[in-house]
């Protein structure tokens, strides 16, 4: 039986040499969602823009909300709200499609030469994707609402990137998972609804008693969330102690999530 190495080196090296084939499945899957459609791609600009644009008008004209009670701003609350919806929707689409993976692609099982350890990250891409047009909604509308965009925005792919390999490696962990336990896809939809409200998207931190506030820095997503704002709205320079902790944390997860994905993808063609 062919061995799978599960080396940190492996899974970097698996990376770039199937990048062709990464690139090429992630835009047949970008392609394939709105192949069909009158408008095709533009439904990826669209869908952003009117969201942003209901959330403005709900947030600031119906519930007359404020980030914070200093601020007068109508359309604060709209662009902070939106900014950290834009981190959690990337990983919520990852996490939710992952279980799923491998079921999905059970012709690729049974080719030897397919490399499965990129179907996570042709997922993460084609997610990215979309995260990558509604950051650039958001960018638009900050320009036209509010003025140019912070130079701190330059710092946003030091977040994103540790970001895409902590999703990375739940999503290989997830995609085997779901292999052997069917009932994970359930439970990753209702834990990533619990996310959502457990994350600081619709409120800060800082409205949390102290008490329940360090079990809310326990959410791994609590801190990209808080520094992704602090880089895009308030125009703040990130905490590089606490980046340089991410970046090496995300890391190790990425090759753990990678190591168990090769070590179980043995039994794979058994079990489907």
């Amino acid at each position: 039986m062919r061995q799978f190495s599960i080396s940190p080196v492996e899974m970097c090296a698996s990376l770039w040499r199937n990048r062709g084939l990464i690139l090429a499945s992630a835009k047949r899957e970008v392609l394939g969602r709105y192949r069909g459609s009158a408008l095709g791609l533009l439904w990826s600009f669209f869908n952003p823009l009117l969201m942003l644009a209901v959330y403005t008008f709900v947030f600031s004209e119906i519930f007359k909300a404020r980030w914070n009670a200093a601020s007068e701003s109508k359309t604060e609350f709209a662009l902070v709200l939106f900014a950290g919806l834009i981190v959690f929707n990337l990983f919520a689409e990852c996490i939710n499609r992952a279980p799923s993976l491998v079921l999905s692609n059970v012709n690729y099982v049974k080719k030897v030469v397919f490399p499965l350890e990129i179907l996570p990250v042709v997922a993460l891409l084609s997610s990215l994707f979309h995260a990558g047009i509604s950051l650039a909604v958001w960018l638009l509308a900050y320009s036209v609402l509010v003025g140019l965009p912070h130079a701190t925005t330059l710092y946003l792919p030091l977040l994103v990137i540790p970001y895409l390999l902590f999703i990375m490696g739940l999503g290989w962990a997830l995609a085997s998972l779901g292999v052997y336990l069917r009932d994970v896809t359930q439970f990753i939809g209702v834990l990533t609804t619990m996310l959502m409200f457990l994350s600081p998207i619709f409120y800060p931190a800082t409205n949390l008693p102290e008490t329940y506030r360090s079990w809310l820095y326990l959410n791994p997503l609590t801190a990209v969330i808080e520094q992704t704002r602090a880089v895009l709205y308030w125009g703040q320079v990130p905490d590089f102690a606490l980046l340089a902790i991410y970046w090496a944390a995300t890391f190790l997860i990425a090759w753990l999530g990678f190591a168990w994905f090769q070590k179980t993808r043995k039994g794979f063609a058994d079990v489907l």
